[in-house]
């Protein structure tokens, strides 16, 4: 007995320390509108009963759940009257950042809304309202809020909340975590395109999206994304459209969140891979979808991540208690990594995606074929366009700083993408195959992922937080090889000038560059097809995304 017993306490003792090195976080967020115009079979009485249904199985398994209210379901007694009586006491409330009339005209504001919540940006988000405007719709909800409930709330998120609002949020009522929109392109009007993918961040002062190089710069409130991107099909997702589709952990899509197949997947790449400092989920559904939309999804998600978590697989927790953490881990924010070594489809894909307060990156395989889909730098001095000013259209963008985009250089037929070719004899090229890739955390902020390719030769990439390294070993002193960047015919590219060690880009006015530390850079009018070659030096590149302004 007591050697089975040591054995059994080891097993634990192992499963602990690899768990406390890199935890899985999972926060079940579920946010809470008072009315849906966009369906009159979508009651008040049927979004009512969708949250009681939410608090039903999450009190079940005992699961902490985080409930966002939007102010017109804030002011609405019978959902204090819920959330106060029958929420379970691990559970969180907290704000739900889109705006509606009762808000806007308790702030002392016109409503130019359509209906009693629109959810266009100009009227919806608050990125529509002028920075003192702002201001008032958050001391007039906060306000509200503690009336209620006695306190301030830790967590405020949205599809997307600017910069001013977010810090005022936070430096006023000391707000401790937020969380925004998966990137997407153009889906609902939104597109949030290049930011750090998955995950959390710190942002910049100058702009919600971006994530910030300094604490100077840095608001100190993690944003973390949210509703569980397929990791290998959603950016694909409506290439050569002008929006994407969606593929999440949502649980009303059928092939994705609704689906057993889908989910179980999902739930080993993100709890069981590679990730660095952390991996993290974002479970539940916003009310406006119902119960009976949810229901099939949820009733598969919700006993899973209640066995993950009594299996110490993964922490099941607020989204106050992720920032809180967060922010006691980490003074900056930190490089960290999402895995997808097997394909739900059965096609052969593979991908690895590195994300650091600098940069991100994106690798993906199908079969042997392999590219770099992604590559997008960070500044936390390029401002939003609705840092100063409302923005007016119904639309609403924000963006990064692009070096390799596989979505918007990309049509069906011509995948863009920076590849690794073989020079032969005669200086022509032809694209490498890159198979087996093999991941580990070197430490808990370097990635390296190794590939074999032709017989003889290994390809090595280290993903550290300002920059990447890639080198190949091999015993063939004739062999030659570079990457090049391949794009659809007529890609609107940001590239101005190319030097052997730097690539000058820029988006609307804003300057940044690209840095070859170890190896050349070499430009479209020597480079044919290819708009960027970058050669080796020593079999060995160096690329630097750490700005020179930072």
């Amino acid at each position: 007995m007591k050697l089975k017993h040591l054995i059994l306490l080891g097993f634990l003792l192992s499963n602990f320390t690899s768990f406390a090195g890199s935890p899985r976080i999972v926060n079940i967020v579920n946010f809470i509108r008072q009315v849906e115009p966009r369906d009159a079979a979508i009651t008040e009485d049927v979004l009512y009963e969708t949250v009681h249904q939410q608090i039903v199985q999450l009190n079940k398994y005992n699961l902490p759940g985080t409930f966002l209210l939007q102010y017109d379901a804030l002011i609405n007694p019978r959902y204090q009257k819920l959330l106060k009586n029958d929420l379970n006491s691990d559970s969180e409330i907290g704000g739900w950042w889109q705006i509606t009339q009762p808000h806007v005209e308790a702030a002392g504001l016109k409503w130019r809304g359509i209906y009693p919540w629109d959810w266009h940006a100009n009227v919806g988000f608050s990125t529509g309202y002028s920075p003192e405007e702002r201001e008032k719709l958050v001391d007039v909800y906060m306000e509200k809020f503690k009336s209620i409930f006695g306190k301030y709330p830790a967590s405020v998120g949205s599809w997307f909340i600017d910069s001013h609002t977010l810090g005022y949020m936070y430096d006023k009522y000391g707000i401790v975590a937020s969380c925004n929109c998966k990137d997407q392109y153009g889906t609902d009007g939104y597109t949030m395109w290049g930011g750090y993918w998955n995950q959390a961040y710190y942002p910049s002062r100058k702009n919600a999206y971006m994530p910030a190089q300094t604490k100077e710069e840095q608001i100190p409130v993690p944003i973390f994304r949210m509703l569980g991107s397929d990791p290998i099909y959603q950016y694909d997702t409506g290439l050569g459209s002008d929006r994407q589709g969606v593929l999440t952990l949502e649980p009303v899509y059928p092939d994705a969140g609704g689906s057993r197949k889908w989910i179980e997947w999902f739930f080993k790449s993100m709890f069981e891979e590679p990730c660095l400092a952390f991996n993290y989920v974002q479970a539940g559904q916003e009310n406006s979808f119902t119960w009976q939309s949810m229901k099939t999804g949820l009733e598969i998600q919700i006993p899973l991540l209640d066995s993950l978590r009594k299996n110490n697989k993964i922490r099941v927790e607020t989204l106050g208690k992720s920032g809180a953490w967060f922010k006691k881990n980490f003074a900056l924010t930190p490089p960290t990594a999402v895995t997808a070594l097997t394909d739900v489809r059965n096609e052969g894909r593979k991908t690895v995606w590195f994300n650091s307060r600098y940069y991100r990156a994106n690798l993906l395989w199908k079969g042997e074929s392999f590219r770099f889909r992604d590559i997008h730098l960070f500044n936390e001095n390029y401002k939003s366009d609705y840092l100063t000013k409302a923005g007016t259209s119904t639309q609403c963008v924000y963006m990064t700083l692009p070096f390799v985009d596989g979505f918007l250089w990309s049509t069906k037929d011509h995948l863009a993408g920076l590849k690794v070719m073989k020079i032969d004899a005669q200086g022509k090229a032809r694209e490498m195959p890159m198979g087996n890739p093999v991941v580990k955390e070197l430490s808990n902020a370097v990635l390296q992922v190794k590939c074999t390719s032709e017989p003889g030769k290994i390809f090595t990439i280290l993903f550290y937080e300002d920059r990447f390294e890639m080198t190949c070993e091999t015993k063939d002193s004739n062999f030659s090889w570079e990457l090049a960047l391949e794009t659809a015919p007529d890609a609107k590219l940001p590239f101005k000038t190319i030097s052997s060690q730097t690539i000058l880009a820029s988006q609307n006015n804003f300057d940044y560059e690209i840095k070859c530390n170890q190896g050349s850079f070499k430009g479209s009018e020597a480079s044919g097809k290819y708009p960027i070659q970058i050669m080796p030096s020593n079999n060995k590149l160096v690329l630097k995304f750490k700005n020179t302004d930072l």
